[in-house]
């Protein structure tokens, strides 16, 4: 590549999310999280540092007869409620000053980090409503 050619990054940089534009993301995942996903989840977070919207979902555990088996580590009651305050990874979204044009990032469990994602539409940036539906849709069915 030439020296000095800039080259677009949609996995780079954004800036920070003012509290305007947080509220309102905020409002948006929530109400499609209640339109398409209730009953899948218990509760959302969706927290913000700089740039970035983290949103994760936590989950009632699904119990098989059995399951812990007696006499582990901790009791079943502290085992169930454990996995009620594990989080659910679902996505990040990244803030690049406009409403509908947010970056978006896969939560990977096999390395434990956010992995860069296009939206359904091929594009790299979109709106955070449907970034939330393509990890919920991945994660909570």
């Amino acid at each position: 590549m030439p020296r000095g050619t800039w080259v677009y990054n949609p996995h780079a940089g954004g800036v920070p999310i003012p509290p305007a534009a947080r509220q309102a993301v905020e409002e948006r995942i929530r109400r499609v999280a209640e339109e398409q996903f209730a009953g899948k989840y218990t509760r959302l977070d969706i927290r913000f540092r700089g740039q970035f919207c983290y949103v994760d979902a936590y989950t009632e555990p699904v119990v098989t007869p059995g399951w812990p088996p007696p006499g582990g580590p901790e009791s079943p009651e502290a085992y169930l409620e454990r996995l009620r305050n594990t989080p659910t990874h679902l996505c990040r979204l990244r803030y690049f000053g406009t409403p509908d044009r947010w970056g978006f990032a896969f939560y990977a469990y096999s390395s434990e980090s956010y992995k860069p994602s296009v939206f359904s539409s091929g594009d790299f940036l979109g709106p955070p409503e449907e970034a939330f539906v393509a990890a919920a849709e991945a994660y909570l069915n």
